[in-house]
């Protein structure tokens, strides 16, 4: 008997066919798969062979929910559609939350390559894929949170660092025995104070 653990993580699988098509694949099984050597999956975007291999080239994702406050609380409301997805979520102490800057989705903040981080000017002029700075060619962000509840569509956290109306991109529970890192290294200013 094979069981194969999977989280909700993007993976790409090279399909063999005419085309040479990059199916990008989102796992919604959270639980065991029985003699699966793969998990359920669900498409959410097709990268043709010449979009991975000449620059400019562009593919589609698209949120499975947004970031609403509710009575106080904030939560995670998805698509009715992706409900199913959250299957096994609860036993989860904490999840990653991939989102949309959405308030910074312009030419211009895409254009932004360098910054000071934290938009402080005392800080080293950094590159952006060197810090977490909310302008950046894909505005992609990620915020791990802490579960309170998990119920139908909605998974309640304790906080998160967007507004009201972000879109959300996607979910990962934090595993520590993978997503830990030892010996970590950062920059004087991303330290500790």
């Amino acid at each position: 008997m094979q069981y194969l653990i999977l989280s909700m993580v993007l993976f790409a699988i090279r399909v063999a066919n005419k085309t040479r098509s990059r199916r990008l694949y989102a796992c919604v099984s959270c639980a065991p798969v029985k003699g699966a050597a793969t998990g359920i999956a669900v498409l959410i975007g097709v990268l043709s062979a010449a979009a991975t291999e000449q620059p400019g080239k562009t593919f589609s994702v698209h949120p499975i929910g947004q970031i609403q406050k509710q009575d106080g609380r904030m939560v995670i409301v998805l698509d009715k559609k992706y409900q199913d997805g959250l299957l096994g979520l609860e036993q989860w102490s904490h999840v990653q939350v991939f989102w949309w800057f959405d308030k910074n989705d312009t030419p211009e903040h895409r254009a932004v390559l360098q910054v000071h981080p934290r938009g402080d000017k005392n800080k080293p002029l950094t590159g952006v894929f060197a810090c977490r700075a909310p302008v950046r060619p894909n505005l992609i962000a990620l915020s791990l949170c802490k579960i309170i509840s998990v119920k139908d569509n909605v998974v309640e956290v304790d906080k998160i660092d967007a507004f009201e109306s972000t879109p959300v991109l996607d979910l990962k529970p934090y595993a520590p025995g993978q997503d830990a890192a030892s010996k970590v290294k950062v920059p004087k200013w991303a330290g500790p104070k």
